[in-house]
Formats: C-alpha cells, sequence, structure tokens
C-alpha cells in the first residue's frame, strides 16, 4: 500500500498534468459508470491528499476520493492514448495526458461540503500545510495500544505506513510496543517532528530515504535502515521480527529496548 508520501506526489504530479482542464471521464470497467459520468466535462480545479487518501475537486463541485488500498495504482500516459484496459475503474482524460486509476479500494464522489467530514474521519495528516501534532499526540498518549500500532492507525495519525513505522520507532529508539500513554509529550513531539521531515524529504525525492538527504548529484533510490533487513546498523544485533495487526513488525531488540 502506498505511504503518504508517494499519495501526496501524485497529488502534486497529477495536478501539474491535469489542474485546470477539461476532462473527458469513463469507466471502462463500468464499476464506476454513474459517478464518471458526474465528472465527465468538467474541470480539474486542484488535488489534495489527506493521508493515503487521494482527492481531485472539480469546478462543478464534485471531489473524487481515492484510496488505492493493497493493490491499487495509477497509469499517466501522454497524448495521444491507447485505449485503456478494461480493468480500468476510470479514466481521466485531458487533451495532453491520460490518468488511469486501476484497483483501487475506495472510488467514491463526495460533495465538496462534505470535506471537513470526511477529513475528521481519520487522523492529522502529517504532510499537511497545516499540520496538528497537539490533535495526534492526545489521542497516543490516552491509548494503552503499543506504538507501532497506532503509527499505523489512520484514525490517529495519516500517512504512516509499515516502513516508515519500522525506520521512525528505530531512530528514535523506541520500543514498538511501548504503550502510547507510556511515552512523553515532549517525544512524542519529537517523534512528529521526525516523521514529517522524512515524508517531506519522501514527496521531495519520491523515494523512502531514512538513512540522510541524498547529496547533489547523488542517485534517488529507496534507503532505509532496519527495515527487512537481517542486522542493525547501528549495532549488529539481528533485527527481530514479528507480527503485529497483520503486518511484519522489524525492531532491534538492543536499539529500541
Amino acid at each position: 500500500m502506498p505511504e503518504g508520501h508517494t499519495i501526496h506526489r501524485a497529488a502534486r504530479d497529477h495536478a501539474e498534468l491535469l489542474q485546470g482542464k477539461t476532462l473527458a471521464a469513463t469507466s471502462p470497467q463500468g464499476r464506476f459508470t454513474d459517478g464518471a459520468a458526474k465528472i465527465d466535462g468538467a474541470v480539474l480545479s486542484g488535488t489534495s491528499a489527506i493521508g493515503k487518501h487521494l482527492l481531485y475537486h472539480f469546478d462543478n463541485g464534485q471531489v473524487l476520493h481515492l484510496h488505492l488500498g493493497l493493490g491499487g495504482y495509477f497509469r499517466i500516459y501522454q497524448q495521444p492514448v491507447d485505449p485503456p484496459r478494461e480493468v480500468t475503474r476510470l479514466r481521466l482524460e485531458g487533451p495532453t495526458h491520460a490518468l488511469d486509476i486501476i484497483g483501487p479500494n475506495t472510488c467514491e464522489l463526495i460533495p465538496e461540503a462534505d470535506l471537513p467530514a470526511l477529513r475528521m474521519r481519520y487522523g492529522p495528516d502529517l504532510l499537511s500545510d497545516m499540520p496538528e501534532p497537539a490533535r495526534a499526540i492526545a489521542a497516543i498518549r490516552k491509548s494503552r495500544a503499543p506504538i507501532a500500532r497506532l503509527l499505523m492507525d489512520q484514525k490517529v495519525i495519516s500517512g504512516i505506513g509499515n516502513i516508515y513505522r519500522a525506520e521512525i520507532l528505530w531512530l528514535r529508539g523506541l520500543n514498538p510496543m511501548t504503550p502510547g500513554r507510556e511515552i512523553s509529550e515532549e517525544a512524542l513531539k519529537g517523534l512528529w517532528d521526525e516523521m514529517r521531515e522524512l515524508l517531506q524529504l519522501g514527496v521531495e525525492t519520491n523515494a523512502i530515504i531514512t538513512n540522510g538527504r541524498p547529496k547533489k548529484g547523488e542517485p534517488i533510490t529507496e534507503r532505509t535502515n532496519i527495515f527487512a533487513a537481517e542486522t542493525c546498523p547501528r549495532c549488529a544485533t539481528e533485527i527481530e521480527k514479528s507480527k503485529l495487526s497483520g503486518r511484519t513488525l522489524y525492531h532491534c531488540p538492543t536499539c529500541q529496548a
């Protein structure tokens, strides 16, 4: 499942290609025919994101809400484009580019007026222009659940996935099973700030990089510390792998004791 930086990067990239353009909307798969008809011929006025949720704002007051889930993905094509694949849930086609949305977990239209309610269904977005760390910190400090579970709970905080979870807890030296209520407000503020910085770097580079900003001219590739690693790069201890809420949890039993 794409993490928050990927969705915010997609919002930015898709706006650069399609914003301000009149778009043709079709549903080759047939599962979004009525929705496509409501935005066919509308102008895309902007895009935004809430954690792992992508929003396309149209000038007729409709908002396309997407959540890719585990199997969904995008395809961007330059005009002229070939006919879409039959599995394409929605094609948005402008004069220079077309966007195909395939296999999303959520693909729905909501009125622009309902956006505030949608935003409040999820925790504060780490990449928001108006971040709300206090709301996330308060939710964590009320909970007996382990911090590793809380970071992945999109109702607590929006944008963190399994890779960033492993990396940020290691960077901060936090035991992933520590209950949220046992972590100080100061420590959680530091955790928020570092998560936000890492996701901002992810948007900038379009890659998950958690072990230092790339130098100028250096190739951009995904670079992590302990995720899917065998040993800790700091102390050489074997990385422990366990399951939490159905996802693999990585941590160093020495550095995160």
